[in-house]
């Protein structure tokens, strides 16, 4: 008699059953019970998201950037870090990627480029993210939301570069969108 499997998967996996251990508003946390592609038995932690992460890298007319520094609560420090957020199912990225530049920095824009898509921790979440280069930058107006703290600064892209190489900045979505953009100069 053949297993039931609640799913087969990509390489050989195989889901025998899945627990929603814990929700919120924004992740979902599941135990599931495996067969490995060697045919054992197993177990999965797996972190799902239910926003697409947003990045966006604002670039002006001198070659300017802005960086947001703002308490992480799960490091209990500031970091520096691009302008980010959530895009909830049924928004754009784009439009998240517009929002936040504007609720974060106060800025708006007339050109948008998509840079990047990319896993962010792929071993344990299926955190997905698209960032963007806005440029063409306009004055809007900030809006912070309650759980930001966040200061910004405007800094020559070539200074937020650097702080990549000085691991001063250590967001993934950070250091990746930099990167990338450095890649461009």
């Amino acid at each position: 008699m053949s297993e039931k499997f609640l799913a087969e998967k990509t390489g050989g996996w195989k889901t025998k059953t899945s627990v929603v251990a814990y929700e919120n508003p924004w992740i979902k946390v599941s135990h599931e019970e495996v067969i490995t592609p060697k045919g054992t038995d197993g177990i999965y932690g797996v972190v799902h998201f239910k926003n697409t992460a947003i990045g966006v890298v604002p670039i002006d007319n001198e070659g300017n950037t802005w960086l947001v520094k703002q308490s992480r609560y799960t490091l209990n420090q500031y970091t520096w870090e691009i302008p980010e957020g959530g895009c909830p199912h049924g928004e754009s990225p784009l439009n998240a990627a517009k929002r936040e530049l504007e609720e974060e920095v106060g800025l708006q824009a007339n050109n948008w480029q998509e840079l990047m898509t990319m896993h962010l921790s792929n071993s344990v979440t299926d955190e997905f993210c698209v960032v963007f280069v806005a440029r063409d930058l306009f004055a809007g107006q900030q809006q912070l939301e309650a759980t930001e703290d966040i200061e910004y600064k405007k800094l020559p892209l070539r200074e937020a570069i650097e702080m990549v190489k000085r691991s001063d900045i250590t967001d993934g979505i950070s250091v990746a969108a930099l990167l990338r953009v450095a890649l461009d100069l």
